[in-house]
Parts: C-alpha cells; sequence; structure tokens
C-alpha cells in the first residue's frame, strides 16, 4: 500500500527483525522468513488436543492480564499456541512476530472468508455465540480475498489516500482547540472522556464529508453503540441513517470528500456498498484511535522517560506514538484467518478450515525480535499494530496523524498537564480482543473561557448545544427489554451493530 502520509525513509527495525527482510511495501504475497519446519512426529493437529488442557482466551481469569497468558502460551508453546474460544472452540493464537506475518502476507494458505472455519461446517458454533458477530462473514473487503478483494479494498485505498493531510491537521487542530476550551476553565479533566473519545469522530466526520453538525451526535452515538448499552441499536440507526442520507446528497453535491471518493471509484461501489465500507472506516478508525490517543497521554504522563525527554525537547510525540505501538496496540488481537489447506505454522500442524489468530500485541514483544522490552524504540514502525499484507490497515497514517497532531495540541495549549491521581489508581477493562483505559485524569492551570458571540456554545465538544441538522436524524426509540435479534447462520447477512461491536469492543 502506498500513501500520501508515509515517511519516504526507510526505518531500521530491531536487530533481527523480519518486517523488512520481505521488502513488501505494497501488501503482496511473499514469504516472511517463514518458520516452515515440519513438526515432530507426535505433533498432533487442533482436533486431536485435549479440550481439558487447553487455556482460555475469554473470562475473567484470562482478561485480568492478557500480557501475562500470552507470555504463558509462548513458554508452552513457542510460536504458535492452541487455545480456547468462546464455546470452548479451539484456535491457533499466533504469538510470534516472524509467524504473524507469515500469516498476514501468505492469504493463499490464510484466508480471511471465514466461511472455511471447520467449526462453523461442522455446525458447533451457537447462534448465539459471542463469536459470531466477530467472524460472521459479510460481504465486505475484509472478509474477501483474491479480485474482489482488490476491487474493494482498491477503491477504500485510493479513497483514503486522496485525504490532503494539511487538511487532517486543520480539522484536528480546530476540534483540539475546542474540545480543550470545553473543559479548560475547570482545570481538570478525564482526557479519554473529554479529548481522546471525541476527536477522532469529530475529525472523520469531516474528512467522510458529512454536514458538520452531525459531528458531536454520531460521537455520542459512536461511543454508546460501541459499549453494547441498551440503547446501542438505536444509535447504529443512527449512524446508518447519516451515512446513507450523506450518500444521497454526495450525488447531487460531490466533494472532496472519502464519500465522493468511492462513489467515483472505477471499481463501481453501489451505494450501499460506499455506506457500508464508509462505517467500517468511520468507526474502526474512530475506536482504534481514541486508544491510541489515551494510550500514548498515558505514557507521556506516567513515564519518566518521556517526561524527560518532552521536557528537555529530545523525545517528540511521533515518537511517543511508536512506543505505544510496540507495547499497546489500539487492537491486541485480531480474528482471525483461515487456513486454505493443511500446513505448518511455527511447528505447528495447521489442517485446512482451521482458525488461527492474531497475535498483534504478543507478537510486539516477541523476544526473537525484541529481546529487551525496556529498550525505547524511537522511529521504529516495524511492529504489528496496523498488520501487514493485503489486509494492511488502510487508514493508519490518517489515524497517526489525527492522534500526532491532537496530542501536539493538547500539550500546547496547557503545557503544565499533570496527572491527577496515583498511576496505580489508573484501570482498564479488558475483552479478548482489545485492551482500554478507563479514565485518565488530568490538571492543569485553568484557562479562561472566551464569551462565545453569537449566543450559543461554539465547541462541537462533549457538552455543546449544536444546531439542529436541516434534516433530523432522529434514532427510533430504544427497546431495552427487546430479545436480541437471532444470530444467521455462516454465510448470511450480518446487522452492522452486532459485527462491528463484536469486532470491536468483544
Amino acid at each position: 500500500m502506498t500513501s500520501p502520509f508515509r515517511d519516504d525513509a526507510l526505518l531500521a527495525p530491531p536487530a533481527g527483525c523480519p518486517a523488512h527482510r520481505a521488502g513488501d511495501p505494497g501488501g503482496r504475497e511473499q514469504a516472511v522468513f517463514d518458520p516452515l519446519d515440519e513438526p515432530g512426529p507426535d505433533e498432533p493437529a487442533l482436533d486431536e488436543l485435549p479440550v481439558a488442557g487447553l487455556r482460555r482466551l475469554y473470562g475473567p481469569a484470562a482478561e485480568a492480564d492478557p500480557a501475562g497468558l500470552y507470555e504463558q502460551l509462548r513458554a508452552e508453546y513457542g510460536e504458535v499456541a492452541p487455545v480456547l474460544l468462546h464455546g470452548d472452540l479451539p484456535a491457533w493464537l499466533v504469538l510470534g512476530h516472524t509467524s504473524n506475518l507469515t500469516v498476514m502476507r501468505t492469504p493463499s494458505r490464510f484466508s480471511r472468508d471465514s466461511r472455511r472455519w471447520t467449526a462453523f461446517r461442522e455446525g458447533k458454533v451457537a447462534t448465539d455465540s459471542p463469536l459470531m458477530p466477530v467472524i460472521a462473514w459479510q460481504p465486505l473487503c475484509v472478509f474477501a480475498d483474491g479480485a474482489e478483494h482488490r476491487r474493494l479494498r482498491g477503491a477504500v485505498t485510493d479513497g483514503l489516500n486522496g485525504t490532503d493531510r494539511r487538511g487532517v491537521r486543520r480539522f484536528v487542530t480546530r476540534y483540539t482547540a475546542e474540545l480543550v476550551e470545553e473543559f479548560g476553565a475547570s482545570g481538570r479533566a478525564d482526557l479519554v472522556s473529554r479529548f481522546a473519545e471525541h476527536l477522532p469522530m469529530l475529525v472523520m466526520t469531516q474528512l467522510v464529508g458529512m454536514p458538520e453538525e452531525y459531528g458531536p451526535r454520531l460521537v455520542e452515538a459512536a461511543r454508546d453503540l460501541m459499549k453494547g448499552t441498551e440503547t446501542a441499536i438505536a444509535s447504529n440507526d443512527h449512524v446508518v441513517a447519516a451515512l446513507r442520507r450523506t450518500v444521497e446528497r454526495k450525488h447531487g453535491d460531490p466533494g472532496p470528500d472519502l464519500c465522493t471518493r468511492l462513489m467515483r471509484h472505477e471499481a463501481g461501489l453501489t451505494d450501499e456498498e460506499v455506506m457500508e465500507h464508509l462505517r467500517v472506516v468511520l468507526l474502526a478508525a474512530n475506536e482504534t484511535t481514541v486508544n491510541l490517543i489515551a494510550d500514548t497521554l498515558k505514557m507521556i504522563l506516567t513515564d519518566e522517560r518521556f517526561r524527560a525527554h518532552l521536557s528537555g525537547g529530545h523525545m517528540t510525540v511521533p515518537d511517543a506514538l511508536d512506543q505505544v505501538l510496540w507495547d499497546a496496540p489500539p487492537m491486541s488481537l485480531v480474528a482471525g484467518r483461515w487456513a486454505t489447506g493443511d500446513t505448518v505454522l511455527g511447528g505447528r500442524r495447521i489442517k485446512a478450515g482451521d482458525m488461527l489468530l492474531l497475535g498483534l500485541a504478543a507478537g510486539n514483544v516477541d523476544p526473537v525480535v525484541r529481546p529487551d522490552p525496556t529498550r525505547p524504540l524511537h522511529g521504529n514502525r516495524s511492529h504489528l499494530s496496523f498488520g501487514g499484507g493485503p489486509h494492511e490497515c488502510p487508514g493508519q497514517d490518517i489515524g497517526r496523524a489525527i492522534a500526532e497532531t491532537g496530542i501536539d495540541c493538547l500539550l500546547t495549549l496547557l503545557p503544565d498537564l499533570r496527572l491527577a491521581v496515583p498511576e496505580s489508581e489508573l484501570t482498564w477493562t479488558s475483552a479478548w480482543l482489545s485492551r482500554h483505559l478507563v479514565e485518565l485524569p488530568v490538571e492543569f492551570t485553568p484557562r479562561e473561557r472566551p464569551p462565545a458571540t453569537d449566543g450559543t456554545n461554539r465547541t462541537s465538544g462533549a457538552n455543546a448545544a449544536v444546531p439542529v441538522p436541516p434534516e433530523p436524524l432522529e434514532p427510533a426509540d430504544p427497546v431495552p427489554s427487546a430479545e436480541p435479534e437471532a444470530v444467521p447462520p455462516p454465510g448470511a447477512r450480518r446487522g452492522w451493530w452486532d459485527t462491528l461491536t463484536g469486532w470491536l469492543r468483544r
């Protein structure tokens, strides 16, 4: 993948890192220092392992210390470990940096089409399984291979690469100032709920081409549906309605935005395909960038190395982002890939139809490529946080630009920003796919808030009094007591809220 945001200079990987040996900037299929060592004669296949002896990736014990669990599995099994998913369904967790790259970059061996999963074909996945929102097949580029993937992914990549970098930074600077204006007078704030959870969506709505007044309401809707609340379905209806209306408007009022570029792309996307991929981009970019901003701010405020360097001018915000992308990927695990035939990976016997989970967090601390995890990795971008190969995150440079510019502007506006509680009091919520900082309370010198000249709140922040859209997008009344919709069988179309809530949260 090429991108106008990517730096031209190649950055040096850690000693022995295979990420740059492959030399595959275009995401084409290549062998990547492939660990195709033959398994021992007694090496069992996944379906031959006793379920009672495998560790679960879900549940309180696993979610209390996922990093510790990954290291236990690495010590016992090496680069690829057998694990249990919800319903005690077995899968392979890829722990090694090299093995992760191999899976990502060889779709002929490891497909994104979840309909290949043996558990599906044998009827072992319950219709109400929490796995279904994550892996149930959809007609989207994230579940496609081959020509169909190239058609859909090409439109998304070209559309995102057409985004003007200066425009991104202009929107970030503006919305950061407005958010700080909203809470600055108090001298205290929670940077997760008042800043990190708002900035990405406000910027992305502008890049997508949505009316500005939709932004604050979409922020609240996105936060609600990602948390899986009783009103999440209604919030999802609001997001979908806003996107459909945007697509309709762009037919008569095109602009320099992602929606227009997708509609005009030579791939010939239908309006429904445009809307669906806009939703993937909008919500995926929001969730991952929220985590990236929150974790980077936490590191800057608590890690003495970064505080000292930042104050002394030797450490930059991009350096801090790189370190966080190594230490705390926005998504710690990605599901999944499915073996297209019998093969070997990391010395394990992989059978056709087996599921493989990409262990991004585990791969980033693989001792083979990172023998000293305490050593800073300034400027090194050979981490796995954005994936690799044909399904590498297409919006990674936009996400970095939002996080980098937003944090830089925040530190400029609030130069004496400091943590308001002991670091030991910070808490996270974890699920099998990701880990989220709950709050980041800070203190700073209060900033006087200038009065609005038009009699309204000028900010687009959490408590803004925004104008009502010309064509209101009221979601349907939520029905908290309603029974959840039954999950369709493999190959059937899933609801958007189900798919993305499961994918990005649990």
